[in-house]
């Protein structure tokens, strides 16, 4: 159901090779769907030359290096085959050491002197019959080989655009900051000493938002809660007396508003119905005091 072209099966295929690699096999192993062939360093290139003339593996897609630091020979040399006529991959491995180089297959494929460079530049491989093995993939005058495990993240130099120089200039790293040293322990069950930068931290305050409850903060210990005194009876009002309400007024209440004989409501006076005349009023004069000159 996959969407991409579907490889030929693995059935038959190490019993057909087997035999044809004679003393130079080393291991032969299918694991996760891919055959793998282990052979003698010395004999690569016999081992290549019969997979692509008889069992047509034309085509030599990439060659990449694996460092294993804890091995005598600590560098594996790894050449992907592709046959294009059975849409069939298998993979060819060697080991080596820093010293002891490897026959180059630029012979079989020309292709491969690229390939070859990199694993180089990566890993520091040698390869004995390239004509060109130069850096490929970092700057002239690097130091150490990246891809090593012993080599360190932050590198040795670093380049930067010099303003007074006006070109790039290659310095001693200079970090701004200690990377971590991580050990790998659980996050859940903590380290045993102070990470960089943790000693500023400081306790919770007290107070601060917690989904604990008051009795599980008191039984842990970080804040002392006080018993709560009993509430007293509740307060109840029998008259209104009571909740200082008082007595209304008399003419506040709707019986009591005063009335005529005919029973409607009394007039208000005479002077609160007078419009007012909108004249204005006479100013106030003062009397200017005289003074001893008359």
């Amino acid at each position: 159901m996959s969407p991409a072209p579907r490889q030929a099966s693995n059935e038959g295929v190490i019993a057909a090779i087997v035999p044809a690699l004679g003393d130079a096999l080393i291991e032969a192993v299918e694991r996760v769907y891919e055959v793998t062939f282990t052979v003698e360093r010395a004999a690569i290139v016999d081992v290549l030359r019969t997979l692509r003339d008889q069992f047509d593996y034309q085509q030599l897609m990439d060659i990449a290096g694996v460092d294993y630091p804890a091995r005598s020979e600590r560098f594996e040399v790894v050449y992907h085959l592709l046959s294009l006529t059975k849409n069939h991959r298998i993979r060819v491995k060697i080991s080596t050491d820093e010293d002891t180089p490897v026959p180059s297959v630029t012979g079989l494929w020309p292709v491969a002197g690229w390939p070859e460079r990199e694993v180089y530049d990566m890993y520091g491989v040698l390869f004995d019959g390239n004509q060109d093995l130069r850096r490929i993939l970092t700057d002239y005058g690097f130091k150490g080989h990246p891809q090593r495990k012993d080599f360190p993240l932050t590198g040795y130099v670093q380049m930067r655009y010099s303003e007074e120089q006006k070109r790039v200039i290659y310095e001693p790293v200079t970090l701004d900051q200690d990377f971590r040293g991580f050990d790998f322990t659980s996050p859940w069950e903590g380290a045993d000493y102070v990470l960089p930068g943790d000693e500023k931290a400081s306790p919770e305050a007290k107070g601060a938002p917690t989904p604990l409850t008051a009795d599980q903060i008191a039984k842990a210990g970080t804040v002392t809660v006080t018993a709560k005194p009993p509430l007293e009876q509740a307060k109840t009002t029998e008259t209104p007396g009571q909740t200082g309400a008082g007595q209304a007024h008399p003419g506040n209440q709707p019986g009591e508003k005063p009335v005529q004989a005919d029973g409607k409501p009394a007039e208000p006076p005479a002077e609160a119905n007078k419009p007012e005349t909108g004249e204005p009023k006479p100013a106030r004069t003062t009397k200017k005091k005289e003074g001893k000159n008359g």
